[in-house]
C-alpha cells in the first residue's frame, strides 16, 4: 500500500479572498515504512502574502518571488502522487487549495478526487480523541513525537512529522527508516529531518530481589482472595 503524507503552506486561509498555494511538502510510506522518497517546492503565487499566514510559515514575498509558478509544478507533483492514498491532517484545507490550484489550470486538470483517495488525520484523531485537542502539535505530544525544531510550520517537516504521528496513531510502523536518499524524480529542496535514533534507545529498568518478592507476595494475596492467577501457575 502506498500512501504520501502531504502539507501545504498558503499566502492565507480564504480561497475565496484569492489566496493560493506557496509550499507543498509530501513524504512517501509504502506498506507502513517511510522510504525517505520525497516531493516539496516552493511557489510563487503571484500575490502578496497575508500577515496571519507570514506569522505562521515566515514565507516572505521577496523569498517567493523567484520560484516556480504552480503550473510548472503541477505535473512533477501529480507524478509523485497519483494513485496513492493521501494522509493529511484537515484535508478539506488542503484539497480545496490544490483543487482551486487545478480550477486556474483549467477543467482538463480535474480535482485531487480524480488521482488519489484521501485519509484525513484530523478527522481520525477527534474520533480517536474527543473532546481533547487534535491540532499537529497536541498530537505530537500524546504520541510522544518529537516536534523541537518546528519553530515554523513548514510542508515538508508538517508532512514528515505528520507522518510519524499517523504511525504511531495507527499502531507504529513496520520498520523505521531514519536516513535515506531520496529516489524521487520531482522537485526536491529539502532534506527531510528525521527523528534522531537514539529516542528509541529506551534504558531497561530490572526489578531488584526485594521488589520481586513483594511482587510474588502481592500475587499470593490477590489469588487467595481472588482465586487462580495466570502468573503463579506452573507451566505444562
Amino acid at each position: 500500500m502506498r500512501q504520501v503524507v502531504l502539507d501545504t503552506e498558503t499566502t492565507g486561509i480564504n480561497i475565496s479572498d484569492g489566496n493560493r498555494i506557496i509550499e507543498i511538502g509530501c513524504v512517501e510510506v509504502v506498506d507502513r515504512k517511510l522510504t525517505g522518497n520525497h516531493f516539496h517546492c516552493y511557489i510563487n503565487p503571484q500575490r502578496l502574502v497575508e500577515e496571519g499566514a507570514l506569522a505562521v510559515h515566515g514565507l516572505t514575498d521577496e523569498f517567493l518571488s523567484d520560484k516556480p509558478l504552480f503550473k510548472e509544478v503541477a505535473t512533477p507533483f501529480l507524478e509523485f502522487v497519483k494513485g496513492a492514498e493521501l494522509v493529511i491532517h484537515n484535508a478539506a484545507f488542503d484539497i480545496g487549495f490544490i483543487n482551486h490550484e487545478f480550477a486556474l489550470l483549467g477543467e482538463s486538470w480535474g480535482t485531487v478526487a480524480d488521482y488519489c483517495s484521501v485519509l484525513d488525520t484530523l478527522a481520525m484523531a477527534r474520533k480517536k480523541h474527543p473532546g481533547q485537542k487534535n491540532n499537529l502539535d497536541a498530537l505530537c505530544k500524546r504520541y510522544g513525537v518529537d516536534n523541537s525544531g518546528r519553530d515554523f510550520h513548514g510542508a515538508l517537516l508538517d508532512a514528515e512529522i505528520l507522518a510519524d504521528v499517523y504511525l504511531a496513531m495507527t499502531g507504529g510502523q513496520t520498520a523505521l527508516s531514519l536516513e535515506g536518499e531520496s529516489e524521487g524524480d520531482g522537485p526536491q529542496t529539502s532534506e527531510i529531518i528525521r527523528l534522531v535514533p537514539s529516542k528509541f534507545n529506551l534504558r531497561v529498568i530490572r526489578a531488584n530481589n526485594d521488589e520481586l518478592a513483594a511482587h510474588q507476595e502481592r500475587l499470593k494475596a490477590i489469588e487467595k482472595s481472588a482465586g487462580k492467577v495466570l502468573w503463579l501457575q506452573t507451566p505444562q
